[in-house]
């Protein structure tokens, strides 16, 4: 890896190929999503090794719902045990664990085993691992605009200058204590972002890979990483 300019703080991954590698397999879709939690813990004991601050991945967006109800099951059910097996690496590791979505969807128990792993990992300070759960950038920012509206006056709110509500609203996100993202990524072919980060990822470098999620490797991050490095990051300027 080049290590000429700066590693990203902030790294986010769309993680995106579990359904087809599975039929690729001629597996079920479900089998599919089971690797794909395996590569999770490989990509985050890696970055955790990397000193990188900060990794988000997006693992149920707020359009998944549309899914069949079995999948979505399935999902739920991967998700609380993932929670709870990964206990030890989280604590082995000084990883802190947090959440940004809306949770108030899912079953008591699985909202149960988010809050516990967030409270017992809350002064981890290696890296920060953030699973967007139920997740839209959209829905994220109308419930932002929501609680503003709910928590400040509107005479208040309309004497504000346009940057004034900008850092507002960034302050009231889901992702308020976070930074930006330096680097996007998405898995499985596809280049788009998905209504994934859109505010926080105005200045991310977007790297897009055809290997789908279950194939990917601390290896190929290691390179894209190395390509981030390489790249001027101006943020508007010369």
């Amino acid at each position: 890896m080049n290590l000429n300019n700066a590693l990203p703080q902030h790294i986010a991954i769309i993680m995106d190929g579990n359904g087809r590698w599975a039929r690729q397999q001629g597996k079920k879709r479900t089998q599919g999503h089971k690797e794909g939690a395996k590569v999770v813990r490989e990509i985050t004991q890696w970055c955790a090794n990397s000193h990188i601050p900060y990794l988000t991945l997006y693992a149920f967006s707020t359009e998944n719902w549309k899914r069949p109800k079995m999948e979505i099951s399935y999902l739920m059910k991967l998700l609380e045990k993932y929670l709870k097996e990964e206990r030890a690496t989280y604590l082995k590791n000084n990883i802190r664990f947090r959440v940004i979505g809306d949770i108030n969807a899912f079953s008591t128990s699985l909202q149960n085993a988010i809050l516990e792993l967030e409270h017992l990992t809350q002064n981890h300070t290696n890296l920060t691992q953030i699973l967007a759960l139920n997740y839209g950038s959209h829905n994220e920012i109308a419930r932002t605009f929501i609680k503003l509206a709910n928590s400040q006056s509107q005479n208040k709110l309309s004497k504000l200058t346009a940057q004034e509500v900008a850092e507002l609203i960034n302050a009231n996100l889901d992702t308020a204590t976070l930074p930006d993202v330096d680097m996007l990524i998405r898995t499985g072919g596809e280049k788009r972002i998905s209504n994934f980060l859109l505010w926080q990822a105005s200045y991310a470098e977007l790297f897009f890979t055809p290997t789908l999620w279950p194939n990917f490797t601390t290896d190929e991050l290691d390179k894209l990483m190395g390509e981030f490095c390489e790249r001027q990051r101006r943020f508007g300027g010369l």
